[in-house]
């Protein structure tokens, strides 16, 4: 019994000890932090108003302005064609009817074609460019958590405290590299 008594008192001191360890760290967390250093970005924003960004989508428009104004052009010769068509078709032998329809069905198909090399190439063209911008980006962030002694910077968030909200910094940096 002796025995039983002395081990459930180790066992109890140990346990107090556990939890007086436990709170002890638990207090050192919270104090260190309330000591660190957060910022938080808007990506939307950046997005949005950075020179890099808006430089990037307007070289990018300019790139592709001219495939674009072509398949304008044929997507209206097409419709044009459809429409010479259906107003001739009641005056057109079966043979003309016929020949016609694969006309404007090959029309149709090289269309959708380009229509689809287009969407893909400026995709492309996009993803390339706004990896560029966004690994400047990323490092204008880091320059600025390094200078600034960040410790942790969050991008996007459900709620930004105006008090922890770098984006206008990065805006800045962005806007002056530019």
């Amino acid at each position: 019994m002796e025995n039983d008594l002395k081990s459930f008192t180790k066992f109890s001191m140990g346990v107090k000890t556990a939890a007086l360890l436990f709170a002890a760290f638990f207090v050192v967390s919270a104090a260190q932090a309330q000591e660190m250093k957060i910022g938080v970005v808007s990506t939307e924003r950046i997005f949005r108003e950075a020179a890099p960004y808006k430089a990037a989508q307007a070289k990018i428009e300019q790139e592709f302005s001219k495939r674009q104004k072509d398949l304008q052009d044929q997507a209206a010769r097409l419709k044009a064609a459809a429409d010479k068509l259906d107003k001739d078709a009641p005056v057109l032998s079966d043979s003309e009817r016929s020949k016609r329809q694969r006309d404007l069905a090959d029309m149709d198909k090289e269309f959708q074609r380009n229509q689809r090399e287009f969407r893909e190439d400026l995709t492309q063209r996009r993803n390339e460019e706004m990896a560029n911008v966004i690994d400047r980006t990323n490092r204008v962030i880091k320059q600025i958590a390094e200078a600034e002694k960040y410790d942790l910077i969050l991008q996007e968030a459900v709620y930004i405290s105006p008090r922890i909200d770098i984006t206008d910094k990065v805006l800045k940096a962005l806007n002056k590299s530019q």
